[in-house]
């Protein structure tokens, strides 16, 4: 994003005369685009409910970074979105949240997005407490609605490729099949409704397409959000504080995006070693719950990022091609 600069010159003005615009030292003139005027407007409705604001964001010229990437605002928003009191309808916090991401900015998005672990984390812990948590629920509805637009509610698939078709690479003599009628489609994410309620019916597909949308975002999400979503992983599945009438259902709907940003936490590019540990420690809970529940489905993706990161985890130097002096077979 960059920012208009135009340059103006002055002189001393004499009585009421009008100064001279063309012979004064260069001044740089800041004209803010509308993306930071959104961000400027954004922080200045937060100045009311945190007690601390940096006084640097408000001649920031990238004040949506300073949100995203800024540690005592994520940890006083933290807080918080943790208190037992927040999620009510009338929270202010909640209130913030939802209007700063209906702004239709791209970097004010994933400022929410950042607080999505924490949002969800408390909602779906809390929401067998039949306590009123209508600011939550405006928040997840909120990224819902986006996503819905933004797919004009169609279903995200993929195309697994099929063994009964003939490979490009190979010849063959078999007539080739039509792949326009035999595709061979992965439901990523299902067809989308509009909704204007959360319904505990529906709650585990709004909450899941949240993520999914989360999950689209995640390289430019920063990593204490990411740490903040294996820690709920860890409760959802294990209970808060190893209380199980605390763990919630976890359908295909919500445990897909989990795995899926458990996937990115683990095979990352940029590998952070807390955060490694962190989603190992989060899919092993998963894997343990599969177990408990005898969910084959979920046992065999929660297995399968386990295999993952044993793989991972061998040495880098082991050659695999090599071919060993031994009279014994390995199988």
């Amino acid at each position: 994003m960059s920012n208009e600069t135009t340059t103006t010159t002055t002189t001393p003005a004499t009585g009421d005369q009008e100064p001279d615009q063309s012979t004064t030292p260069n001044k740089p003139h800041i004209t803010w685009s509308d993306s930071n005027t959104k961000a400027h407007v954004a922080i200045q409705s937060l100045t009311s409910i945190l007690p601390n604001i940096p006084s640097s964001f408000s001649s920031s010229e990238t004040p949506a970074s300073c949100l995203l990437h800024d540690p005592s605002t994520a940890e006083q928003i933290s807080k918080l979105l943790r208190h037992p009191t927040s999620g009510a309808g009338d929270n202010n916090l909640c209130r913030w949240l939802y209007d700063t991401f209906q702004s239709s900015e791209p970097e004010l998005h994933l400022v929410v997005l950042k607080f999505l672990p924490i949002i969800a984390g408390v909602y779906l812990s809390h929401v067998n407490l039949h306590k009123p948590l209508a600011g939550f629920e405006a928040v997840l509805l909120a990224l819902y609605a986006h996503e819905t637009t933004t797919r004009n509610g169609q279903a995200v698939t993929v195309n697994i490729p099929d063994l009964s078709h003939s490979s490009i690479y190979h010849e063959t003599n078999k007539a080739a099949k039509n792949s326009a009628t035999e595709l061979n489609l992965a439901v990523i994410s299902p067809s989308l409704e509009p909704y204007g309620a959360v319904r505990s019916m529906k709650r585990a597909q709004i909450v899941g397409v949240a993520l999914h949308l989360y999950y689209s975002k995640i390289p430019q999400i920063p990593v204490e959000s990411k740490l903040d979503f294996c820690e709920f992983c860890k409760v959802w599945s294990s209970g808060e504080n190893g209380d199980v009438k605390r763990r919630i259902n976890l359908p295909w709907e919500l445990l897909q995006p989990m795995l899926r940003i458990l996937g990115h936490c683990l095979m990352g590019h940029k590998k952070d070693e807390q955060l490694y540990e962190s989603a190992i420690g989060a899919v092993g809970c998963l894997y343990d719950r599969a177990l408990h529940d005898l969910n084959t489905k979920a046992m065999l993706a929660t297995g399968s990022l386990l295999q993952l990161v044993k793989l991972g985890s061998e040495s880098d130097d082991v050659d695999y091609t090599e071919i060993t002096e031994s009279n014994t077979i390995t199988l």
